[in-house]
């Protein structure tokens, strides 16, 4: 679990987890689609963070986790026929440069919201659990708000990823990203 994919480091365009599986939580989609899956570990981690956030009485969703390069690929052009490619790379990751290709993270939403992946996600009771609760569970909330400098993507408050509960912790404890965490 201690990668780190961003756009300084990539993956190649063959690679793909060996032990992706389907984790037993809600999702946004009936489809049996690649991108329901993750890593076995957490896979785990993030149906005990679902259960949890259920028992709370919150309502999350998967929305997107494993996308392949060549997924990624068409994410990006699409991403650049309308925004132009300034933009879109700002929100969408270029191919080999996603870390939803690892197996380790994963987009979530809520009803509330309409399932859809925005900023306003983080005002959702949701999203401040998730802000406040993830770490507990091995996840941190990747692109953090005020730090676009650092990740170079805008603040994405669905999209969790998935480090262990130490490595989260002390991200989370550190106030940092990803980035800061591996470059201190």
């Amino acid at each position: 679990f201690q990668i780190l994919i961003n756009k300084t480091y990539a993956l190649p365009a063959d690679y793909e987890p060996a032990d992706l599986t389907i984790p037993s939580i809600p999702f946004s989609f009936e489809e049996d689609l690649p991108k329901k899956r993750m890593r076995k570990d957490a896979a785990r981690a993030l149906e005990a963070l679902f259960a949890q956030a259920e028992r709370e009485g919150l309502q999350l969703a998967g929305v997107s986790a494993y996308r392949s390069y060549h997924r990624q690929q068409v994410i990006f052009e699409q991403n650049v026929k309308v925004k132009g490619e300034t933009e879109a790379n700002k929100v969408s990751a270029r191919p080999g440069e996603s870390e939803h290709q690892t197996g380790l993270a994963i987009d979530v939403s809520s009803p509330s919201v309409g399932y859809r992946l925005c900023e306003e996600f983080g005002d959702t009771k949701e999203g401040k659990w998730l802000k406040e609760n993830a770490h507990q569970y091995g996840f941190i909330i990747r692109y953090p708000k005020s730090k676009e400098k650092i990740t170079e993507y805008q603040y994405e408050p669905w999209h969790l990823r998935y480090v262990g509960q130490k490595t989260a912790l002390e991200i989370t404890k550190k106030g940092a990203t990803l980035e800061e965490y591996y470059y201190s």
